[in-house]
């Protein structure tokens, strides 16, 4: 429990003190911001601060704060130094120069950050990569949601099936209609749920104050059946870390922000704040599967991270204290799968000139949108291990876009003459990691450990090598224009 303090208290520090230095890097000032130049009554509309920090913090929330957490967790205390390190260093500043940089180039999604700053042809991967990515965000938050709904309603499949549809019901108008007709008034209500969740369970944590794996004995990996601990435990734990996902999530807010000062908050908070819920919910997992809370509880140690949710939040808050923590872990997941599908609508019409005003022209996006997403939903319900293998590959891709994102903007720092390094360590550090997955993944090359290693190193230092590269390359086209 004092790593898990210590921990809290650092993201706060890290928020107060590497926040503003990060702010002070990009230099937020008095223009007038998108929602203010551009205000269309659907997707640019000014909203109050506390209402945007709420909204941002339910879309890029999701379950991978909590899922992943607890999946990570299993590690062991190496997750405690990935959240703190992650979130800081990494995350909460990727999540507010995308934010930033969006409301900078007037609310333009991430490819059309991609392709300004790492090229055309990069922008077109992108395009495909995201709108893929957001698809793939909507399929297992529909999925993971209906799990936990289904099993209070009577562990059926057919209770699955039937919040499915309800779900995807529901992503489909709030897809459709303006941002502040459904998500600009349910968010901030499903956001104090969640949030109800993380406090009311950290204040059984200091209660019950159990014996948990501490970072003083050892970073040894507890889960090996999990793989390495690079790089699968920062695959693992993405949101509570750095997520990809967040950098498509960010520029609705950038679109709904009326001042470019309310970007620590809006952005570098809300991230932390999801680190301080991966933290709960870390701990949460290493007393449920290290500290004896399994049997307490008097459940298997076999569970499932959605069977682990229910079975702490109603084992430990009781029958409203349960209901309000399951609708929190429920909401979250729902609500980050109807903006990423919103997303995906933005960066299809901005990518094809089609503009979303008129309901008629959303609907044209939606209809291929929505019925590419079922295709994988289905796949999800169909194969047995479809929900595995799609979760696995979402990760990979969440941190992938998180890699994209980081040397995006890595560039524009540098052309800007700013310290770039604040993001040149985390891009060079995701690349290794997204570059290893797939040589290590048992569901892709299954290398040894080693050779996962020998590959991490290799991306580390090449891509250091070809951004030194561009960096002269550059410098000596300005010299030969200025002369």
């Amino acid at each position: 429990m004092i790593t898990f303090l210590i921990s809290v208290i650092a993201l706060i520090v890290g928020y107060m003190i590497y926040g503003r230095v990060v702010e002070r890097v990009f230099g937020p000032d008095n223009r007038p911001t998108p929602a203010v130049s551009k205000a269309d009554g659907v997707d640019y509309i000014v909203l109050p601060g506390w209402k945007t920090f709420m909204i941002q913090f339910l879309n890029i929330a999701g379950t991978g704060p909590i899922f992943g957490a607890i999946m990570g967790a299993k590690f062991g205390p190496s997750a405690y130094l990935w959240i703190v390190f992650g979130c800081i260093f990494a995350g909460a500043v990727h999540d507010y120069f995308s934010g930033m940089l969006s409301m900078r180039h007037g609310g333009a999604g991430l490819p059309e950050l991609v392709g300004v700053y790492l090229g055309k042809n990069t922008k077109k991967v992108m395009l495909v990569f995201s709108v893929f990515m957001l698809m793939m965000v909507g399929t297992v938050f529909v999925y993971s949601p209906a799990l936990i709904l289904g099993d209070i309603c009577g562990d059926s499949l057919t209770w699955v099936y039937a919040w499915c549809i309800i779900i995807f019901a529901y992503y489909f108008l709030a897809t459709l209609l303006p941002i502040d007709k459904i998500i600009g008034k349910i968010y901030p209500l499903f956001a104090v749920a969640m949030l109800f969740m993380a406090v009311a369970l950290m204040v059984v944590l200091i209660i019950k104050w159990p014996s948990l794996p501490e970072l003083t004995d050892g970073l040894s990996n507890m889960s090996p059946a999990s793989g390495p601990i690079f790089p699968c435990l920062f695959i693992t734990i993405a949101c509570g870390a750095v997520s990809g996902f967040h950098a498509t999530q960010s520029p609705l807010m950038a679109r709904c922000a009326g001042s470019e000062k309310q970007g620590r908050p809006l952005f570098y908070g809300a991230m932390i704040t999801e680190g301080i819920v991966a933290l709960i919910w870390a701990t949460v997992s290493m007393y449920f599967f290290y500290g004896g809370a399994a049997q307490e509880l008097g459940k298997a140690l076999t569970l499932q991270a959605p069977e682990v949710v229910t079975s702490v939040s109603s084992g430990w808050l009781g029958l409203f204290g349960g209901a309000l923590a399951i609708l929190g872990v429920v909401a979250a997941p729902i609500t980050s799968g109807d903006t990423a599908l919103r997303s995906a609508r933005l960066i299809i019409a901005e990518a094809l000139g089609i503009e979303q005003h008129s309901v008629r022209r959303r609907i044209y996006i939606c209809i291929p949108l929505f019925a590419a997403t079922l295709g994988l939903l289905w796949f999800n319900i169909a194969d047995a291990d479809g929900f595995n293998v799609v979760w696995g590959w979402f990760g990979w891709a969440n941190q992938t876009l998180a890699v994209f994102t980081l040397w995006t903007i890595t560039v524009y720092l540098a052309i800007k003459s700013k310290p770039y390094i604040v993001t040149l360590i985390p891009a060079m550090f995701m690349t290794a990691v997204c570059t290893a997955f797939p040589a290590v993944s048992k569901n892709a090359l299954g290398m040894s450990p080693t050779g996962g290693y020998a590959i991490a190193a290799t991306a580390f230092v090449l891509s250091g090598v070809l951004f030194t590269i561009w960096m002269s390359r550059r410098k000596k086209r300005q010299e030969n224009t200025s002369r």
